[in-house]
């Protein structure tokens, strides 16, 4: 499935002009609040219809506003999940997740047992929506949604309303909802864990415009994306395989750099993870380092350096077939010598990769 957007709107004080292409996966709208991610969302939906545009999935058009196209929402098959549940309080679990059902087209759908396996939600169904937790409400939100069986789904922030617990409670059923049945999802954030975590691709908005769009480790790893990301956000997205578990309560992993070791990550050996790095959490050497605290020196060479407004500068590293970012000062730059193409050891402690930034590959 691939999703093809071109359109604008004008508000008072706001236009927002975007055009992209999603392909298959999880595509994250990603920017500030107000660059008109949820915009685009309800375009996408039907429940705006923009000034001028042209929104199509694969061969069907659901607007075009030249001839004069414009699907209802109803037929577009969409899945919506909200910021909140928005679940019918007066119907149980199981009323709630049926009603999603009952608007799914002719033609095989999700199995609703599969899931109610993949959510979690089974010891839930009898259970109406006043006795559920608010991560509990929103794995319902989203097996309904699911279960209307709709061509792409679409989440607004869903999980922005919640404390920290529940995000982390979520976030490996939404990676088990993208592995697993490789529904197509056009998710809406502006928390960069939550779109390292989950995307394929992402689509970074600035001010109403698409800055930057692509596979998601290739946007959040470039520099250029810093100014619409935030510069204590920025990072980068590698690769690892899960090589053991080890007796002393560390994780070893195995990068294109190197081994890496973090506190004890709940997952298979074997298995492959996503693991988010800040650019400010990596230090560089110019040779490898010994008798230092830090477990982690990966080996790799300096892509591209891209210096601030300021004293700092973003080194792109390479790293076998991944990139990391290191924001070092440009003082360290001229002093450790640094151009494209020169070998260096990326340095990071085991402690510094919080396991919210820890996720499924």
């Amino acid at each position: 499935m691939t999703l093809s957007l071109s359109l604008t709107h004008r508000f008072d004080g706001f236009t927002l002009d975007a055009a992209f292409e999603a392909p298959p996966g999880v595509t994250a709208l990603f920017g500030r609040s107000g660059s008109g991610k949820s915009t685009l969302v309800n375009a996408v939906a039907g429940l705006l219809r923009p000034d001028r545009g042209r929104i199509a999935v694969d061969e069907t058009v659901l607007l075009d506003t030249e001839r004069r196209i414009m699907l209802p929402p109803h037929r577009r098959r969409m899945g919506y999940v909200f910021q909140d549940g928005r679940l019918f309080p007066h119907l149980t679990v199981r009323q709630n997740l049926s009603y999603g059902r009952w608007f799914a087209p002719e033609g095989p759908g999700a199995d609703p047992g599969r899931i109610v396996d993949l959510l979690g939600i089974g010891t839930l169904l009898d259970r109406r929506p006043g006795a559920l937790s608010g991560g509990e409400k929103q794995r319902v939100a989203i097996g309904r949604a699911i279960l209307s069986n709709p061509r792409l789904l679409l989440m607004d922030e869903p999980l922005a309303a919640l404390d920290e617990p529940r995000k982390a409670e979520i976030l490996p059923y939404l990676e088990r909802l993208r592995d697993e049945l490789q529904l197509p999802m056009l998710y809406v954030s502006h928390s960069v864990a939550e779109v390292a975590r989950l995307a394929t691709t992402v689509i970074l908005l600035d001010s109403g415009r698409v800055v930057a769009a692509g596979p998601a480790d290739q946007v959040m790893s470039d520099p250029a994306s810093a100014p619409a990301m935030g510069l204590r956000e920025m990072g980068a997205v590698i690769t690892a395989r899960l090589a053991a578990h080890e007796d002393d309560g560390l994780t070893r992993l195995e990068t294109g750099g190197g081994p890496v070791w973090l506190p004890q990550v709940q997952a298979r050996p074997g298995a492959t993870l996503r693991l988010r790095i800040l650019a400010q959490d990596v230090m560089l050497a110019t040779e490898r380092p010994a008798n230092i605290s830090a477990l982690n020196v990966l080996a790799g060479h300096v892509a591209d350096i891209r210096p601030g407004e300021g004293p700092g500068a973003l080194i792109r590293i390479g790293i076998g077939d991944d990139m990391l970012l290191a924001r070092i000062t440009q003082r360290s730059v001229r002093a450790l010598d640094l151009v494209p193409g020169r070998p260096v050891f990326a340095i990071l402690k085991a402690v510094a990769v919080a396991q919210e930034n820890v996720g499924s590959g």
